[in-house]
């Protein structure tokens, strides 16, 4: 047994390792190349607080704070669906799925398009949309407890009520506006600066640290209520303290670079994927998000090079597929419906 627990504990490492130096390499690929390639030497120097010129304000004004924001993006997102989906033991239970994304988003889009509100009040409102919608899933989702698959069909189909007002916000709205607020749905780094940044950055620093003491209870919560009950675990506050710091993970990375699909989605599957055993994998999940974002992001500015995509764009590529192969996976198990 002892042999047995080293070597997944080595296993982990190494793969939290590698998923780590990945991370770091992309994120110096999104920093470092483009119209204006700056070397590696010259990039560590200009990150250190050398250089000067044209590479120097491309690099700190341009090119780190939307690289700063994929990440930051990516680990919060990833770090979201990997707490629903392990909480609540279901593939398909991830923020984006079951409405807490489109919650946010619903409510930003009022925000902006109805009462033009705009910067950190935005952010606000969006946030307060996610735990608004969070607090309504979840009660329609009651009955003596929650089950996963209840909840997630809740969240569907609250998500789908919460769609037709955005389409209604669009449509009833100027072309511009609804043409720049599409954009925003879709998910996108375009244009992003410090200013977003910023308050994601000191979110997540209150956050990750909030998350990572309550998580202490999810390995106990996997073994059902009554088993964590007995093994003295305060279910209810232990599973809304968790739902809490998902609801809230998505909701800063909504606000700061709009719903960006499928992130919260298969980051958690692929880490597992790497892993030996079968736990809650959220550091390689957060790690698999900022690796997604920072990929999906690069591509979507230099895959066509007349025209930068949004993020979301690239992101749904790699998700949609996925969704579509749990569906079918599902249903040839006998538990799809």
């Amino acid at each position: 047994m002892r042999g047995a627990r080293l070597r997944v504990r080595a296993r982990t490492t190494a793969v939290v390792l590698v998923l780590a130096a990945a991370v770091t390499a992309a994120f110096a690929l999104a920093v470092g190349y483009g119209d204006m390639v700056v070397p590696l030497p010259d990039l560590i120097a200009i990150l250190t607080g050398g250089g000067s010129g044209g590479p120097r304000f491309v690099v700190m004004e341009l090119r780190l704070p939307r690289a700063l924001l994929a990440l930051t993006v990516g680990i919060a997102f990833g770090l979201a669906g990997a707490v629903f989906q392990t909480l609540l033991r279901n593939p398909l239970a991830s923020p984006d799925v079951i409405g807490i994304s489109a919650g946010a988003s619903a409510t930003a889009v009022t925000a902006t398009l109805t009462f033009g509100v705009s910067g950190f009040a935005l952010s606000l409102s969006a946030l307060g949309g996610a735990f608004v919608t969070a607090a309504l899933i979840y009660g329609l989702a009651w009955r003596q407890g929650v089950s996963g698959y209840r909840l997630v069909l809740v969240g569907i189909g609250i998500a789908a009520g919460l769609a037709s007002v955005i389409s209604y916000q669009l449509t009833s709205s100027r072309v511009t506006e609804a043409q720049s607020a599409l954009v925003w749905l879709t998910g996108s780094l375009n244009g992003r600066s410090w200013n977003q940044f910023v308050p994601l950055a000191i979110s997540l620093a209150v956050l990750l640290p909030l998350t990572a003491l309550v998580a202490s209870r999810l390995r106990a919560l996997q073994l059902g209520d009554d088993a964590a009950g007995g093994l003295g675990v305060r279910v209810e506050a232990a599973r809304l303290a968790l739902i809490a710091c998902g609801v809230a993970l998505a909701g800063v990375a909504t606000a700061a670079a709009g719903p960006v699909a499928f992130v919260a989605f298969v980051s958690a599957p692929i880490a597992r994927r790497l892993l030996p055993g079968r736990g809650a994998a959220l550091v390689p999940a957060a790690l698999v998000g900022a690796l997604i974002v920072l990929l999906a992001d690069f591509a979507a500015q230099h895959l066509i090079s007349s025209v930068q995509l949004p993020v979301g764009v690239a992101t749904s590529i790699i998700g949609a597929p996925y969704l579509l192969w749990l569906l079918a996976r599902n249903n040839k198990e006998g538990s799809g419906g």
